[in-house]
């Protein structure tokens, strides 16, 4: 079973990482934990879909997109491949589309928003590099536990059973 953020946040509090309240749930599963890999991108999912079409069990892609709303970072299709190759989640500081499609997949995905347009790829982004979310830090190789309440990053020796 998942510990709920703020379970774990009462357990551990300033030990852990809160990323800011902005994001919404887009997957079919709300709660999800693993491993963080970093990706920070703008206007470009090259990194996104090329991750997410490799192996991740028991890990989580965080994407940096700059918050950016002009256009989507992950859709159906790229989503469709996380679930197949066993990613635990997403969470995109930026956007998603294909919202309803999104909906059906077991994957937990939180972004800030959804658009129809899609991005370009020009092969741009840096991977397993830190990244900030608003002034939060996120590392390669963090752990992440994401659910209704919010997303926590923590470093691994926090890690619970089961989260």
């Amino acid at each position: 079973m998942l510990t709920k953020t703020s379970d774990f946040y009462d357990q551990h509090g300033e030990k852990l990482r809160v990323l800011p309240p902005v994001f919404r749930d887009y997957g079919g599963r709300s709660a999800f934990a693993g491993e963080v890999v970093t990706v920070r991108c703008f206007e470009d999912n090259s990194r996104v879909k090329e991750l997410l079409s490799g192996p991740g069990h028991g890990k989580v892609l965080l994407v940096d997109g700059g918050g950016s709303q002009r256009c989507a970072l992950l859709g159906d299709l790229i989503g469709a491949d996380a679930v197949r190759n066993s990613w635990e989640g997403v969470v995109i500081h930026g956007f998603v589309r294909d919202r309803a499609a999104l909906r059906t997949l077991a994957l937990g995905i939180k972004a800030l928003g959804t658009t129809p347009r899609k991005s370009v790829r020009r092969g741009d982004g840096e991977i397993q590099t830190v990244v900030y979310i608003g002034a939060i830090e996120c590392r390669p190789g963090d752990r992440l536990i994401a659910d209704e309440d919010g997303v926590v990053l923590f470093e691994a020796a926090l890690a619970p059973a089961g989260g």
